[in-house]
């Protein structure tokens, strides 16, 4: 299977950047970035096609930008403007079609943890 490896989480202060990247180990047709916190619901943030096409959360949009480096198959958020509460374990995903654009995916990663203080 698919093997995918996260880095980039740290701790910030609300206003400030972070950059997530994931490690694929194989080419796949769509991946993403989800996230969670204990007791809520995992939601979608941002995900992508192979060929350039994204989507983003509406939480998100005009903050976060996800990008991939097609030669290495590594996968970008890159978070601005953070606040408190995208504070999360932000997980990277990988799919073979374009289920994982729609939050359906088939491969996971362990996860990063983000943390925004106020």
């Amino acid at each position: 299977q698919v093997q995918l490896v996260e880095s980039g989480g740290g701790s910030v202060q609300a206003g400030g950047s972070l950059r997530l990247s994931c490690v694929a180990s194989e080419y796949t047709f769509s991946m993403g970035w989800f996230r969670q916190v204990p007791g809520k619901e995992r939601e979608g943030v941002a995900t992508l096609v192979r060929t350039g096409t994204t989507d983003y959360a509406d939480s998100v949009k005009g903050r976060f930008t996800i990008s991939l480096h097609n030669a290495n198959n590594t996968l970008f958020l890159q978070m601005n403007s953070l606040k408190p509460e995208d504070t999360a374990m932000y997980y990277c995903a990988a799919g073979r079609s374009w289920l994982c654009y729609s939050g359906s995916c088939e491969y996971w990663g362990q996860g990063t943890q983000v943390t925004v203080s106020s």
